[in-house]
């Protein structure tokens, strides 16, 4: 595996991490304490924080492996469609199927739908610029 692959895997990891930490602590705070939110997490004590870790490390790893297998080099745009496209792959089922499922009000669906897919497609454009290959300088 080329040192891209390694850069890339890192980059999302950082990257990713760093999103899901800022909308799970600032932006969706009010929602997940507000009045129409359930009880829905383990307490504090309880939680098994260093599995998330581990989740987004595989995550990191095959989103970049996946977009190195296809990259082609066609600047920022290829990494706002790829991250939009695992995104709505993704974040969709996530969201929704939890809805379905856990007694938690559809605002906090939405919003986990449209805060991961803004934070996917972010993470498709950090691997656009990971995996630019520059032109060739011209020989003179």
């Amino acid at each position: 595996m080329n040192k891209k692959l390694w850069t890339g895997f890192i980059a999302v990891w950082v990257v990713y991490g760093f999103l899901e930490s800022t909308v799970n602590t600032i932006l969706l705070k009010s929602t997940y304490l507000g009045a129409n939110a359930v009880n829905l997490w383990r307490p504090e004590g309880e939680m098994r924080i260093w599995v998330i870790y581990i989740a987004y490390l595989f995550f990191a790893f095959f989103f970049t492996l996946v977009f190195s297998k296809g990259f082609e080099n066609k600047g920022i745009m290829e990494g706002v469609r790829y991250g939009f496209y695992v995104g709505m792959m993704c974040m969709v089922p996530t969201a929704y199927v939890n809805y379905a499922t856990m007694p938690m009000p559809f605002i906090l669906a939405l919003q986990w739908f449209i805060y991961g897919l803004i934070m996917v497609t972010i993470c498709g454009i950090v691997l656009s610029f990971v995996f630019k290959t520059r032109p060739a300088a011209a020989i003179s």
